[in-house]
């Protein structure tokens, strides 16, 4: 690693105002061109995003412009799809979320005629074939993710317990029992937090549930919509038991960042989360640095129960309406560099999409926590975005409303599967 990576590792470490200073700091080389680059803004994201372009920029000579983005993944979607659908050029790359591929894939390049052959070979073969569509590399992976429990060391240990809960019924009971005792000093604490606001991050958790009773994924591997079944209702229903209970009122409003805000206050005794809270929780700032740690989430009751974790990840694109798509895709290969993900594993605790990154000391030093998360993909459970191609953003949303609709009591688990059945047939129609 030189000098100026090192030097952009501790910016990235020490927080917003060092970030700041260093790309303040940035020598950009006059000429060249500007490449516009849209990074997610969750956690460390987009700071992690930009400090790692504006190394690519001043070693190429190019310049860099990270534009405005959303937190929302479906309002990106809508908004990525507005822009491409017009022909914009106004973003040369874009990070994408691994279930649009195949939505997207008409508005971006082809990375085959950028990327060797060699360089493909180094990702995880399963993500570059979820980035192909119909021969086609519309992306490269930038990293992985699935769903986590996390759970306050401390806590458990107080409370009489020597491990975390193992399946979901152990958690509520866990859970209760550490809020009844938290709340007597601290009226705000709650037992589990999690994502149940209608959208896309509700789609994940509420998958989680319904596959870890035994209720499959909305949508089976033939295209049968199977969501209506006794195991995908009580699922629901258990999960609008802890709204107001275990968890607060509001949790029906929670996105990844309202659910880390009350976790990472202390005010919480277990939260479901993606991996990119873990270094996050263990900044030098945090009330809960080093009181607490990860596991796969629990599993469902009787002999259907399993473990469950969503599978989710982003890749980076290149606009096919780019004015500068070789050096756009030239950033995507910087971008998705093995010294470029070991960045991201240290500080921002994302999930290479390059098993060789697992395997680096100094990773799995600064987060150990990755070296576990094989048992977490092993375990995580895939999204329909194959079988209903076009249509899943539809099928998605139909059934984030459809579980928001159960924890937020405006419907009963039964009543709204049914309802959702006969929608995702409409939706269906002859076929997918």
């Amino acid at each position: 690693m030189n000098r100026s990576s090192k030097l952009a590792f501790a910016a990235v470490a020490l927080g917003g105002a060092a970030i700041a200073a260093l790309v303040a700091s940035t020598v950009t080389a006059q000429g060249g061109v500007t490449i516009k680059l849209a990074c997610g803004t969750v956690g460390s994201q987009q700071a992690l995003c930009k400090t790692a372009a504006e190394r690519w920029a001043a070693k190429t000579g190019n310049k860099i412009e990270v534009v405005p983005n959303v937190a929302s993944s479906n309002e990106r979607l809508a908004l990525f799809q507005q822009q491409l659908s017009a022909g914009s050029s106004d973003v040369d790359v874009y990070q994408i979320e691994n279930i649009w591929p195949g939505l997207l894939a008409d508005y971006f390049v082809d990375l085959k005629q950028y990327v060797p052959e060699a360089t493909i070979k180094e990702f995880f073969p399963s993500m570059i074939e979820a980035d192909t569509v119909d021969g086609k590399l519309v992306d490269l992976p930038w990293y992985g993710d699935a769903g986590l429990l996390y759970y306050r060391k401390d806590l458990l240990t107080k409370y009489g317990y020597k491990s975390p809960p193992t399946t979901w019924a152990q958690l509520t009971t866990m859970a209760t029992k550490i809020q009844a005792g938290e709340k007597k000093a601290n009226p705000n604490f709650w037992g589990y937090v999690w994502q149940g606001a209608a959208y896309e991050g509700l789609t994940c958790d509420a998958l989680e549930w319904v596959y870890s009773h035994g209720g499959g994924t909305i949508v089976d591997p033939k295209g049968n919509v199977t969501v209506n079944n006794p195991q995908a209702i009580a699922a629901l229903d258990m999960a609008a038991k802890w709204v107001g209970t275990i968890s607060p009122k509001g949790v029906t409003t929670y996105s990844e960042e309202e659910s880390r805000g009350v976790w990472q206050a202390g005010n919480a005794a277990f939260m479901r989360n993606w991996p990119y809270a873990f270094p996050l929780g263990n900044g030098d700032t945090s009330p809960i640095k080093g009181k607490f740690d990860v596991t796969v989430l629990p599993r469902g009751p009787g002999a259907t129960g399993k473990n469950a974790a969503t599978f989710g990840g982003h890749s980076l694109s290149v606009n096919r309406f780019s004015k500068n798509a070789k050096a756009a895709a030239d950033l995507v290969v910087f971008l998705t560099s093995a010294e470029s993900q070991k960045e991201r594993a240290i500080v921002g605790g994302y999930n290479p999409s390059r098993p060789s990154v697992y395997k680096d000391a100094d990773v799995l030093k600064a987060s150990p926590f990755l070296g576990r998360l094989y048992d977490v993909f092993a375990n995580a459970v895939v999204r329909p975005t194959t079988v209903t191609a076009t249509k899943y953003p539809r099928v998605s949303e139909a059934f984030w409303n459809a579980a928001n609709s159960v924890l937020t009591g405006k419907a009963k688990a039964a009543a709204a599967m049914s309802d959702l059945e006969n929608e995702l047939k409409r939706i269906k129609g002859a076929k997918w």
